[in-house]
């Protein structure tokens, strides 16, 4: 089998902050920028890697949830606890740099770990984990 990761999804509360985190911040591409019935779904990327993408999505957006159900989701993304993402770069101290200077929330600074990678931690203007780790 010859398989790959396409896309990855995020959910988002606030469409615009996502797309200034990702596209500004992080220096994605921004790919596609849908909108329906007042949602979006943002789709970037990595530059220079346009088969892999993340899709910023509504989070409660799925047909059929309840009230209850819906607010549990809300909370969960705002905790940074319902979804995240492991990044990598070859400079880790530099891109820990420029996330903290652009005010992005820190979670953990660059640490070397236990299971032999080092890496740092930041959530996204929805509270999603965002963790970065240094290519060897």
């Amino acid at each position: 089998m010859d398989i790959t990761i396409h896309a990855s999804f995020l959910p988002h509360t606030d469409p615009d902050a996502s797309l200034t985190f990702y596209r500004d911040v992080l220096g994605f591409e921004i790919r596609n920028d849908v909108g329906h019935k007042g949602m979006r779904w943002i789709t970037v990327g990595p530059a220079g890697q346009p088969d892999t993408s993340i899709v910023l999505h509504p989070p409660a957006a799925t047909p059929g949830i309840t009230d209850d159900e819906r607010r549990m989701i809300l909370e969960l993304v705002a905790k940074g606890s319902y979804f995240g993402v492991n990044l990598a770069t070859a400079d880790l101290d530099g891109t820990f740099g420029k996330l903290e200077a652009s005010g992005a929330e820190v979670v953990q600074e660059p640490t070397e770990q236990p299971y032999g990678v080092r890496d740092c931690a930041f959530r996204d203007p929805s509270g999603n984990m965002i963790r970065i780790q240094e290519l060897r």
